[in-house]
C-alpha cells in the first residue's frame, strides 16, 4: 500500500482509529513528487544507514527502505507503533524504536546499528521543536553525513540566510558552523494530512568535514553568539553585558569590540561566523 496516496492514509487513519496529537505536532505528508525529492536529495545507496525522525505512519519509511540499506525508525508516539508493524511489515530492513529522540545517545546508536559508519539523517520535524532535534544532531559527536529535513518555511529560511538579514540569528550560525544549508523545495500545506498552518520546505544540511572557522572555545562562542541575538536591537556591546551567562565586564567587551576593528555600535546581526569566532578567541584569553 503506498502512503504518498492521500486515500490510503486516509484508509490506514480510519482502520486504527487514528487521532493526531498536537503535542507531537503531527503532519503526514502525502505528496509523492516531495517524498521522491527528499530521497533525492538525501543522496541514497544501498550502503547507506538511514536514520528517519518521526516516521509517523510510514509513509516516507516505505521509499527509504527501497533506497537505502537499513533503515532506524525514531517515533515517540505509542499509539502509531502498532501501525507502523502493520504497514512496514514487508520492510526487513527497517527497525523502529519507540523513543524520544532527544533522550537517545544518537552516537551509540549509529555505531550499533550502523558499525561507525556515516549516517544519512531524514525527518519531518514538528515546528515546535526542530531547532533542539537539528542541533542535537549535530552536537551528538555520531558520524551524521547530511541531514534532510522538512521544516516550516521560516525557520529554512532563517538556516541558510547571511548577516544583516532580518531572519539571520544564532539558528543561522549555528547550522552554519556545522553544515552547507540547500533549500531543495517548497511544500505547500495541501501536501499534508492535516494541513498545517503554515507553509514548508525541504532543506539538506550537508555536515562540512571541518568547520569553516577555527574557534578556540565553541561553547563560549555559541554564548556569545545567543546573547548578541537576545536583545538583538540593542548593540553588541550592551548584549553582551547584560547576558547572565558571560562574565565580562563592560570594559573587556568594548577592548575586544575594538581589537576587531569594529565600531562601539556594531550590532550582532551584522557579524559574520568568522567575526563571532575571533571575538570569541580575543574574550577567551
Amino acid at each position: 500500500m503506498d502512503l504518498g496516496n492521500p486515500k490510503n492514509t486516509i484508509e490506514v487513519i480510519q482502520k486504527y482509529n487514528f487521532a493526531f496529537q498536537k503535542k507531537f505536532g503531527q503532519n503526514f505528508l502525502i505528496d509523492t513528487h516531495v517524498l521522491d525529492k527528499i530521497i533525492s536529495a538525501a543522496g541514497m545507496t544501498k550502503e547507506d544507514t538511514v536514520l528517519e525522525v518521526g516516521p509517523g505512519i510510514g509513509t516516507m519509511t516505505q521509499r527509504l527502505s527501497q533506497a537505502a540499506g537499513q533503515v532506524i525508525a525514531v517515533e515517540i508516539d505509542t499509539n502509531l507503533i502498532p501501525i507502523l508493524k502493520d504497514t512496514l511489515q514487508d520492510c526487513e530492513n527497517v527497525t523502529v524504536i519507540n523513543e524520544d529522540i532527544l533522550k537517545i545517545d544518537i552516537k551509540k546508536m549509529a555505531e550499533e546499528k550502523g558499525g561507525g559508519r556515516p549516517v544519512k539523517v531524514v525527518a519531518n520535524l514538528p515546528y515546535y521543536i526542530t531547532t533542539p532535534i537539528i542541533m542535537g544532531l549535530f552536537e551528538s559527536g555520531a558520524p551524521i553525513d547530511n541531514i534532510t529535513v522538512m521544516v516550516q518555511k521560516e525557520v529554512a529560511d532563517r538556516m541558510q540566510v547571511g548577516p544583516g538579514s532580518k531572519d539571520y540569528g544564532a539558528l543561522s550560525l549555528a547550522v552554519q558552523y556545522y553544515a552547507e544549508p540547500y533549500i531543495v523545495a517548497n511544500v505547500p500545506p495541501n501536501c499534508f494530512i492535516p494541513r498545517p498552518n503554515v507553509g514548508s520546505a525541504v532543506i539538506r544540511l550537508t555536515r562540512h568535514a571541518k568547520p569553516p572557522v577555527e574557534v578556540k572555545d565553541k561553547d563560549l562562542m555559541f554564548r556569545l553568539i545567543r546573547a548578541s541575538f537576545n536583545q538583538r536591537r540593542k548593540t553588541l556591546q550592551n548584549g553582551l553585558s547584560n547576558a547572565q551567562d558571560l562574565s565580562f565586564s563592560k570594559e573587556e567587551i568594548a577592548a575586544a569590540i575594538e581589537s576587531l576593528g569594529l565600531s562601539p555600535s556594531v550590532r550582532g546581526e551584522t557579524l559574520t561566523l568568522a567575526q563571532f569566532a575571533a571575538l570569541s578567541d580575543v574574550l577567551g584569553k
